[in-house]
């Protein structure tokens, strides 16, 4: 076996197909996207090719650093909650009682597709017989907010469901990573007097920092390109208000015919993902840890 893995055709044999599947499904794709950000077409008839156009225009297009905050909020929101997550793991870790149970429960909303959980918030944010609004009602609140239709509160009504969406995924991975640790370090703690804080923060925390690392870049990454919840509850509304970069590239592209800008949108969304994620690895690597 050996032999046959030292042999460079066959280990090239073995690596072509993913990297055609690769080629074909992501790099393709983003150069057609950065080609087609530099025609004026309408994705149907012939391209015109206007250069760097597309590009300027969404620099100084205002909707689209609009909507680039809306993302970048986002991502700040899913970073902190990952505090939340990683509480509720190392509670879960501890063998409380019914913490199986609850480890199903939180699960449960990577089961449903974000068109449901998007229509299950919708009825629970609506402004007349909603869950949330009928609690407030009952606790004194006279004009609850319509929660999706006001500017002001859709931004952070939507980022509720999605923080919840993805509460159970993190968790899970926390909750994994915790129970790597070995017992006989959290015993000789608590046998040297160490409090459970003491314990979580100062010997739980670095074993899974590693960790912790890499799911706040998966947190910032995935809030910057998300797209399908918010656009089934909103569509980015009212009046742009929930608008993010995905959202904004959609209706570019597939509701106003706008094809080359939609794609240039598009392509500068990898850009700044791209930025941000260099940027996050940098600042939570270590010297050692840095390869660039």
């Amino acid at each position: 076996m050996n032999k046959v893995m030292s042999n460079k055709l066959v280990i090239a044999l073995y690596v072509l197909p993913a990297l055609l599947l690769v080629g074909v499904l992501i790099f393709i794709p983003l150069i057609l996207s950065g080609y087609y950000g530099l025609m004026e077409w309408d994705g149907i008839g012939a391209m015109k090719f206007i250069g760097l156009e597309n590009y300027s225009n969404a620099i100084r297009d205002l909707k689209f650093w609009d909507s680039a905050w809306h993302s970048l909020l986002l991502a700040i929101f899913s970073t902190l909650s990952l505090v939340i997550y990683l509480a509720i793991s190392m509670i879960l870790a501890s063998k409380i009682k019914g913490s199986d149970l609850l480890r199903k429960i939180y699960l449960i909303p990577m089961l449903l597709s974000s068109v449901a959980i998007a229509q299950l918030w919708i009825k629970v944010f609506n402004p007349t017989n909603g869950m949330l609004n009928s609690i407030l009602m009952s606790l004194g609140v006279d004009s609850p907010p319509a929660w999706l239709a006001e500017p002001k509160f859709v931004l952070f009504a939507i980022f509720v469901p999605i923080l919840w969406q993805y509460a159970g995924f993190y968790i899970l991975i926390y909750y994994a990573a915790l129970k790597n640790i070995p017992g006989s370090l959290i015993e000789a703690a608590r046998i040297d007097g160490a409090s459970a804080f003491q314990i979580a923060y100062k010997i739980k925390l670095p074993l899974i920092m590693g960790v912790v690392k890499v799911t706040i870049v998966l947190a910032i990454v995935g809030s910057l390109k998300y797209f399908d919840l918010i656009y089934v509850m909103t569509g980015g509304g009212p009046n742009g208000a929930s608008e993010v970069m995905a959202s904004y590239m959609y209706k570019l592209a597939f509701a106003s015919n706008d094809f080359g800008y939609g794609s240039a949108i598009g392509f500068l969304l990898l850009v700044i993902t791209l930025i941000v994620t260099v940027i996050i690895r940098k600042l939570t690597a270590t010297k050692e840890e840095i390869q660039y």
